[in-house]
């Protein structure tokens, strides 16, 4: 290390080479009244801890921001920040930082530069000098790619940084610029933490633990429980300003926060844990649910509160263990004042634990009520009566309630808004709605039971994939909006994508049926195969009170009885019946810019297509199969375009066959969002206890606004593991060898059919949905 005393000062001294920079930069600032004391000051802090070679670097690097006219007010930061980091006795930082101080002034102006170094002292202190430059790296990405947002970015900083780690704001910096998408408007947003998904990325705990991290060791954990899968979904996002939010039950989905702020590692595991065990608890307990009627909001409050603590005694009864999982949330104790919240939270204790003592009247009451109805605790009526009888006490006692502010008690525990029926139309209250304020927004374009208006309350296992309708804008109809999923950050964009209904065009119908006509081996074998299924399959049903044949075993079983003196089972004989499908498809043709390529037959890969799906259509009509036909291709994320060729609801007939024909090639392959649009089709529009949604494409997902293409694959397989959630099996047939590798990830090796020769699809995907209708 440097001796600081060997040192000369150069204070107040003009170097001795006549030409130097050190020399140049000094006379300058002789003429310049305003910033030559800011000027003398740093450069005596400097001239103590670094020697005549280093000044003369520092130096230049001043006369470089001079250069690129960054003015007086950058020049200052500069001087500011080169002082406060020169104990450190690294003169290789302030030279960077004042070279990509002047990048960032020539791509965004003498403003952002300013704010740019006025913001690195923030930086130091979140992570060090160590890190620094990797900061600068990214200001400067910034300044280049989004110059417009360089300055409220730096004027944001301690918010930006606070996750506290150099990476946080790496993927916070890549995370803008893919979202916005060249959007100046949307990275202005973004930047300036007015974007929701900004303000999550900033307020995410990078040590804490988040339901993407948990999801399937909380869903194998709750199946053990309970033996039946969850349908679990994350939460969109979380306001820092309001109170942490709670779970929620929505059909038969459990959503759950994205993090429970503040927990963190095995805490956090277990947190996810109890909130799930107590959700599934309800959904296989206590599926009731409770007309909102005239209640006022402490008594839904209250019965909600009953509720959890009835279907906690019965889940306790079953599996005693819960007990363990869940004690370790109730933490209410007696004493303090008594506002509502307090008291709430003591009888959600008092309920939970026998041998919690509260002597307060109000829980004494509660508990006296519930005590005395746990011979009827397997009737959720019990949760009205003790709800209602409970409802008026705290007002007699002057306790105030507010419903904005009220959060259920326990953490763990649901908000309650899956007990409540509001009715077919009717809008509860709005300070009943203020309690559930954390699950639902509430405007004019979505119900209070969490489902948008135009789904059907029997829907409501919509779930992650649900569309949320949108008024057309001058780009098309708009259908609705879809979440997507964002590989690298780990989280759903919610309402990222917008999907747009395109009218089909038609063409001749004649070419349809003159490609069936040249297609006959296929469409006689075909024929074969509709011939058999109509006939049906036959099952054997043994030990039948009559029928066509004597039952052999059932037989033997009751000779066994007879001599044993035991009454004989009198169902001795066997018959069979023929079971018939009730099963619903429909196929989403992939008619993207690739299907156009043309084949060595002269065909393209959209004309094999048209007829695979002819072939199949005209056997599945002959069934009496429902059956629909979707088209789809993307130009962004903006503008995911889907052409109905067939409904349900419409017969197989000409003018089908001409929008069949009608299909044309274009654009892009955003598979996920069209996975959802499909699934909401099918969820909608049929009853059929079997759905299979058949994908035709030749292509890995893909989009113009989407660089890593592993982005949409991992999109799209969340998007197939939620149809199979839903009941709806997913199949991919992959033509030709662009997406062997991505195909089975999306939809499961045994969910994939590879077609290398394309000319061989008509024939294969026949066979496909033949051996999916014998299952």
């Amino acid at each position: 290390m440097r001796s600081v005393s060997a040192k000369p000062s150069a204070a107040l001294q003009v170097p001795s080479e006549p030409e130097g920079v050190a020399r140049r930069l000094h006379l300058m600032m002789r003429q310049r009244d305003a910033l030559r004391p800011h000027f003398l000051a740093t450069w005596d802090a400097l001239s103590k801890q670094f020697d005549a070679a280093e000044l003369e670097a520092w130096a230049g690097a001043v006369l470089e921001l001079i250069n690129v006219n960054a003015g007086p007010a950058c020049l200052i930061a500069y001087w500011e920040a080169s002082r406060n980091a020169a104990s450190a006795r690294e003169i290789v930082p302030l030279l960077g930082a004042a070279q990509i101080g002047a990048e960032i002034c020539r791509h965004a102006g003498a403003p952002a530069a300013t704010a740019s170094l006025n913001a690195l002292a923030t930086a130091r202190r979140s992570f060090g000098a160590a890190a620094l430059s990797r900061w600068w790296r990214a200001m400067e990405v910034l300044a280049r790619q989004a110059p417009e947002s360089v300055l409220p970015a730096a004027g944001r900083m301690g918010q930006i940084l606070l996750p506290g780690t150099i990476e946080a704001f790496e993927d916070f910096i890549a995370a803008g610029l893919r979202s916005a998408a060249g959007d100046r408007n949307r990275r202005l947003a973004f930047f300036s933490l007015q974007d929701d998904l900004a303000r999550r990325m900033v307020a995410r705990d990078p040590g804490g633990v988040g339901f993407p991290n948990v999801e399937a060791e909380v869903k194998a954990f709750t199946t053990a429980l309970w033996g039946e899968l969850p349908l679990l979904r994350g939460m969109a996002g979380d306001n820092m300003d309001k109170p942490q939010r709670r779970s929620t039950i929505s059909g038969p989905i459990i959503r759950l926060p994205e993090t429970y702020r503040g927990v963190r590692g095995d805490a956090a595991r277990g947190l996810f844990r109890a909130a799930t065990a107590h959700a599934q608890a309800h959904l296989v307990l206590g599926r009731a649910r409770f007309p909102i009627g005239t209640l006022k909001p402490l008594q839904v409050a209250l019965i909600n509160l009953i509720e959890d603590a009835r279907v906690e005694t019965l889940a306790m009864r079953a599996l005693p263990g819960l007990r363990r999982l869940w004690a370790p949330y109730h933490v209410a104790a007696p004493g303090g004042v008594a506002t509502a919240t307090v008291l709430l939270a003591r009888l959600a204790r008092a309920l939970f634990d026998p041998d919690h003592a509260d002597d307060d009247g109000f829980v004494a009451k509660g508990r006296a009520l519930f005590a005395a109805a746990l011979p009827r605790i397997g009737d959720s009526a019990i949760s009205r009566e003790i709800g209602a009888l409970l409802g008026n006490d705290p007002g007699q006692m002057r306790v105030q309630f507010n419903a904005r502010t009220y959060v259920v008690e326990p953490v763990y525990r649901d908000d309650g808004l899956g007990l409540w029926d509001f009715g077919e139309d009717a809008q509860p209250p709005d300070d009943v709605l203020d309690l559930f304020i954390d699950a639902v927004r509430v405007d004019s374009q979505e119900r209070a039971d969490g489902s948008s208006q135009q789904t059907e309350p029997g829907n409501a296992e919509a779930g992650i994939g649900r569309g949320r309708p949108v008024a057309p804008d001058d780009r098309g109809t708009v259908i609705a909006r879809y979440p997507e999923w964002d590989r690298v950050h780990g989280i759903e964009r919610p309402d990222w994508t917008v999907v747009r209904e395109v009218a089909a065009k038609t063409a001749n119908p004649h070419t349809i049926d003159e490609a069936l006509e040249r297609s006959g081996a296929v469409r006689n074998r075909v024929a074969r195969l509709v011939r058999g299924l109509r006939i049906g399959r036959t099952v054997r049903l043994k030990r039948q009170h009559d029928g066509h044949d004597l039952d052999v075993d059932a037989m033997l079983d009751a000779g066994i009885a007879l001599r044993s003196g035991r009454e004989p089972d009198p169902r001795v004989f066997r018959s069979s019946k023929s079971v018939h499908r009730d099963l619903s498809a429909l196929l989403l043709i992939d008619i993207s810019q690739s299907t156009c390529d043309r084949l060595p037959s002269g065909a393209t890969v959209l004309d094999i297509e048209r007829l695979a799906v002819a072939v199949l259509s005209e056997a599945m009509d002959q069934l009496g199969d429902p059956f629909g036909l979707l088209a789809f291709a993307s130009d962004g994320r903006e503008d995911i375009r889907m052409t109905s060729i067939k409904g349900f609801d419409e017969a197989y007939d000409r003018p089908c066959r001409a929008r069949l024909a009608g299909l044309s090639s274009g654009l892009s392959t955003r598979l996920g969002t069209a996975l959802r649009h499909a699934g909401n089709v099918m969820a909608t529009t049929t009853s059929t206890s079997r759905k299979l949604l058949i994908v035709l494409t030749d292509g890995e997902p893909s989009d113009i606004d989407v660089s890593d293409p592993l982005d949409l694959v991992e999109d799209a397989r969340r998007a197939a593991v939620d149809l199979r959630s839903r009941g709806i099996d997913a199949y991919g047939v992959v033509l030709g060898t662009a997406c062997i590798a991505s195909a089975p990830r999306i939809f499961g090796r045994g969910n994939t059919m590879l077609v290398p020769r394309v000319e061989n699809l008509p024939a294969r995907l026949s066979e496909l949905y033949f051996r999916l209708a014998r299952r």
